[in-house]
């Protein structure tokens, strides 16, 4: 699948990092994750320096200290539930 043209590609990234924080395993200095997005999106990713490069034969991909830190943000701005 590649990206549609209209796609607004911030709101995408956020929300695919998210997503991949669902997966994620170790600490903000080496956390990874399941690589189980549609390639465009990993490439996507890849160019905001949030992951490692995902092309190989690796069933993760190695977030970025950046990328750590933001995908539990975005994690919780998209997706977590607002205290009353």
């Amino acid at each position: 699948m590649s990206l549609p043209e209209n796609i607004d590609e911030e709101k995408l990234a956020e929300v695919a990092l998210a997503i991949l924080w669902l997966t994620a395993h170790g600490d903000s200095d080496y956390m990874r994750a399941w690589k189980s997005l549609d390639w465009d999106v990993l490439a996507l990713l890849h160019r905001r320096g949030w992951i490692n490069d995902p092309v190989g034969k690796q069933k993760s991909v190695v977030l970025s200290r950046e990328g750590a830190e933001l995908a539990e943000r975005y994690f919780e701005s998209h997706f977590g539930t607002k205290s009353e």
